[in-house]
């Protein structure tokens, strides 16, 4: 597992003070009506968590990708929307700008995100959710513009995100070849939200149709053309994945916590229920789980090749942590018993934010088909280096 820095810990602190002093008070209204939470993400940017791994000559911090990791842990510890805004704005689309933008492209979009923009990234549509690649939002070159024609659906930050990084169609070229990225501001014409619909949990984060009708953007707006362009975003992506699996381990951890002071404070038949061997198991397992999906966490962010981790160690982070997730804040629900099922605790809504890192940014299923397919690759590799 990574060793900590001082001044990690130092950031760890800062976090997980900034969760429980200027989260935690209004969680259960984030909950209740699924209001983007304006002021804390104007706190997030004051403290530097926005952007804070993009460089310094674009307003950053030039952090790491594993000081992001230790900032977004305790936040997700508190509440696991704050976690998500904060990884949207420190791995996908800021990497992808300063991987293959302009100068004048990194000037005008970074800066943005540094000062409080969660950037939202458009890939899946209604008929293109896993199979990406079936997108067929379209992109048209008109003399020096772009023309943006489509419906993209479960945007997370529909409505809210001042920048969007569209993934579209140019041309008739079929598959992952035929697909390029371009940068489009909110107030774009031809660009409207559709619809937001209450999620299950994380809830404060919108997730919603966005769609372009005659949307026609600047052609210098392009920030990946067709052509390998798909392949170039989706290592970008990679990022994303090791923050989101970041997010599922803190909400697990956060619940994991909050049962082991229940546990030693809840008392049965004259004792702390801690004190009874099926409750300790549970606890023991819950925490093995989470200590061995951290371990993948931290190595896939801090082995990294050109800035980008492998996205072996990625999805083998996010498959664990997700599924992780779910069962530890499952188990913690348990051992509350009655209060747990209660809305007064914040366990139950642990167990509803959880659910989502098995779907949203690729699948579990998904995930392990990447993983499987570079199983037989090297196995093939290998065969053929001793032949």
């Amino acid at each position: 597992m990574h060793r900590e820095t001082p001044q990690q810990t130092e950031l760890r602190a800062r976090a997980a003070h900034f969760a429980n002093d200027q989260v935690a008070p209004h969680i259960a209204e984030m909950d209740r009506t699924n209001e983007y939470p304006w002021h804390i993400v104007e706190g997030l940017a004051r403290e530097g968590f926005m952007g804070m791994t993009i460089p310094q000559a674009y307003g950053g911090g030039g952090r790491s990708l594993m000081d992001m990791v230790v900032v977004v842990e305790e936040l997700a510890k508190v509440f696991g929307t704050i976690a998500r805004i904060v990884v949207d704005a420190n791995t996908a689309i800021p990497k992808a700008i300063l991987e293959h933008g302009t100068e004048e492209q990194k000037r005008t979009w970074l800066p943005k995100i540094v000062k409080g923009d969660k950037p939202a990234i458009a890939i899946t549509e209604p008929e293109a959710g896993s199979a990406a690649t079936s997108m067929t939002t379209s992109a048209v070159r008109e003399g020096e513009d772009i023309v943006l024609n489509g419906k993209k659906c479960w945007i997370t930050g529909a409505g809210v995100s001042r920048t969007y990084l569209v993934f579209a169609r140019f041309g008739e070229t079929p598959g992952a070849e035929g697909i390029g990225g371009v940068l489009v501001s909110a107030d774009t014409p031809g660009l409207s939200v559709a619809r937001v619909p209450m999620m299950m949990g994380l809830r404060g984060m919108p997730e919603g149709e966005v769609v372009f009708e005659h949307c026609r953007v600047p052609a210098e707006n392009l920030l990946v053309p067709p052509g390998d362009g798909f392949k170039k975003l989706m290592r970008c992506y990679n990022l994303q994945r090791v923050g989101a699996a970041t997010v599922a381990l803190g909400i697990a951890q956060g619940a994991l916590d909050l049962a082991v002071d229940y546990a030693a404070a809840r008392k049965q038949f004259g004792q702390p229920i801690g004190d009874f061997q099926g409750i300790r198991w549970k606890l023991a397992d819950m925490h093995i789980k989470l200590e061995s999906g951290r371990m993948l966490v931290h190595r896939a962010a801090s082995e990294l090749t050109n800035g980008y981790p492998n996205k072996v160690n990625a999805a083998l982070a996010k498959v664990s942590t997700a599924e992780a997730a779910i069962e530890v804040t499952n188990a913690a629900l348990q051992i509350h018993g009655a209060n747990g099922y209660s809305c007064d605790y914040p366990v139950e809504r642990m167990v509803r934010d959880a659910r989502m890192f098995a779907i949203g940014g690729g699948t579990a299923e998904m995930q392990r088909n990447l993983i499987g397919e570079e199983l037989i690759t090297q196995r093939a590799k290998r065969l053929k280096d001793v032949a």
